[in-house]
């Protein structure tokens, strides 16, 4: 080969070109299988501890687990291909399924949901009605905590949709009452599985992290929990959910997913909160592309077969008696349970005396809820990725919001991130806001939208108590109280039926036996109230600064009043 530079011949030195090299993993997908690593280590020292005092065997393969743990760490960082990489984020996920069945195979403690979930199984497979029945004595065989409610009762009775009972039920046929916890572990097992299959590849670990590693999702289903298999079921619903319906056709997947969506119904009441964001959502995108009447027939045939699916598997249970059926199913929102969580109305709970409109926050959350719905429609552009977020902002102003009703569908909050971006809402329909300054009408439209539950909140937070209690006589030492005297006063125009329990952090006590002392107390009127332990003593923790706090709960209208327990020295 030659070149001519000013009329003379040269020749150019041949250059061999470089092999082209393979592509390096992004940073992106580094990263986050990394972090699925160190997320392995969440929770593994306390069950290594665990087995090596009652299991050895499996603590011999925790400790293996964690050599596995420091390899996968080690490969995280230095392997140079792509391919290489996703042969560790496999390995990431084996070694959290083998970690998943180590902790399965310690156990876990039982709380409500596993003795219900036994014993509406045990009910099913015996021929027996699972709706409309209490069951006392399997909390009382048990030692079991109890959902107690407002009314002075607890609930006893199975309150879900029945479908995690039929999936129990023919394992619970061969290996008895260890179904209950062995085939939520499993689905969540096949959920992880699923999900980090469908999930692009940079974001596979992150399926690994957040339903295998952090242990939260674990131990919901050593517990036994029904929204486990609703969470595995709404998996394949999320994963590019904006699909849905491309085209104006259903295709065969969609299909699967309406489906798959009517038997998440037919599991746990959570997904009925997610299910009209989808909806809208379907509605939104597919509009930005069809004729409305075509966008909503889009919508109309996916509702219609999740409907049928859902009815289907509620069928049975519909046949055997459809007022046990739709009262048990209605339960959590009608039982009135006491006050429990990390929301908001640990304002009165935990930072004041109680409240006298306790109902307030059970109006705020529905009225955010259908706010957040509208929002959603409104500005689906801007919200649409968070739609598998949004629905659970409600639960934190509930009476009842503790952290599980968020935490239980996070691994769908992966799915969104990964498959539904914005450029997926880009040209989605929303409706046109009137002319003006477009954020400042936006704004305004969002606030309008959710002052109500704002205000619901403010009226519940500012009520005060509307029983004045005065601690007159403490029956007891540093180590327990055996008994109360307590003077109560009716400080409101309503009549109110007060029942007393005791705490000393987030939880109530069992009900304590009033011996004396009216069952209702008038408007204005006050009454001395001996009371006495449920068990006939209240142990109190060993720490210092203890506060205990008389707790008097009232139903129709729910109240809390609230005061402090002088423990004697002693």
């Amino acid at each position: 080969m030659s070149n001519t530079v000013g009329g003379v011949a040269t020749h150019a030195p041949l250059i061999h070109p470089s092999p082209p090299q393979a592509a390096g993993p992004a940073p992106l997908h580094r990263a986050i299988t990394l972090l699925a690593v160190v997320s392995l280590f969440i929770g593994t020292r306390g069950e290594w501890s665990t087995a090596i005092a009652n299991r050895p065997k499996v603590g011999a393969v925790i400790m293996l687990g964690y050599a596995g743990i420091l390899i996968l760490g080690v490969l995280a960082l230095t392997v140079r291909r792509r391919r290489a990489l996703v042969l560790v984020d496999a390995g990431v996920l084996l070694l959290g399924i083998v970690l998943a069945l180590c902790s399965y195979a310690l156990g876990s403690g039982m709380n409500d949901e596993t003795v219900l979930m036994t014993q509406a199984t045990h009910e099913l497979v015996h021929g027996h009605a699972v709706y409309g029945h209490e069951w006392p004595w399997i909390f009382e065989r048990s030692h079991i905590g109890v959902t107690k409610t407002m009314s002075g009762g607890a609930d006893y009775s199975f309150a879900y949709p029945p479908l995690a009972v039929l999936l129990n039920a023919p394992v619970y046929a061969l290996i008895g009452a260890k179904a209950a916890t062995l085939v939520p572990t499993l689905l969540l097992i096949v959920g992880a599985a699923v999900l980090w299959w469908l999930l692009p590849t940079p974001w596979r670990s992150a399926a690994t992290a957040v339903c295998l590693g952090f242990p939260m999702l674990k131990g919901y289903a050593a517990m036994g929990y029904p929204a486990i298999p609703a969470l595995v079921l709404l998996i394949p619903v999320v994963i590019r959910w904006p699909s849905i319906g491309a085209g104006g056709r259903l295709r065969r997947s969609d299909l699967v997913r309406a489906g798959l969506l009517g038997a998440a119904c037919a599991t746990h009441q959570l997904p009925w909160f997610l299910t009209p964001f989808l909806l809208v959502g379907i509605y939104a995108v597919r509009r930005g592309e069809l004729p409305a009447r075509a966008a909503l027939g889009v919508v109309a045939r996916f509702t219609a077969i999740s409907a049928v699916v859902a009815l289907a598997a509620n069928a049975y249970f519909i046949a055997q008696s459809p007022r046990a059926w739709i009262t048990g199913l209605a339960l959590p929102f009608t039982q009135h349970g006491v006050l429990h969580g990390q929301g908001i109305m640990g304002l009165s709970y935990y930072f004041s005396d109680g409240s006298s409109r306790l109902d307030f926050y059970s109006y705020a959350s529905v009225l955010l809820a259908a706010g957040l719905l509208t929002l959603f429609a409104l500005f689906v552009r801007r919200l649409g990725p968070a739609a598998t977020v949004l629905p659970w902002c409600a639960f934190y102003l509930a009476t009842r919001s503790q952290d599980g009703y968020y935490l239980l569908m996070t691994p769908l909050w992966v799915a969104a991130a990964a498959t539904a971006t914005s450029s997926d809402f880009a040209s989605a329909w929303q409706p046109r806001l009137p002319f003006g300054r477009r954020r400042v009408v936006s704004a305004a439209v969002a606030a309008a939208v959710l002052a109500p539950a704002a205000v619901c909140v403010a009226v519940a937070a500012a009520s005060g108590p509307p029983v004045r209690l005065t601690v007159s006589g403490v029956r007891g030492d540093s180590g327990g109280i055996h008994g109360l005297t307590v003077r109560a006063t009716n400080s409101g125009d309503t009549a109110l039926a007060p029942h007393f329990a005791s705490s000393t952090g987030e939880s109530a006590s069992s009900y304590w036996t009033v011996r004396s002392g009216p069952a209702v107390l008038g408007p204005h009127q006050s009454a001395r109230y001996e009371l006495v332990p449920a068990g006939g003593r209240y142990a109190l923790p060993d720490r210092k600064r203890l506060r205990v706090r008389l707790r008097v709960f009232t139903d129709r209208p729910q109240t809390l009043s609230s005061v402090d327990i002088r423990v004697p020295k002693g």
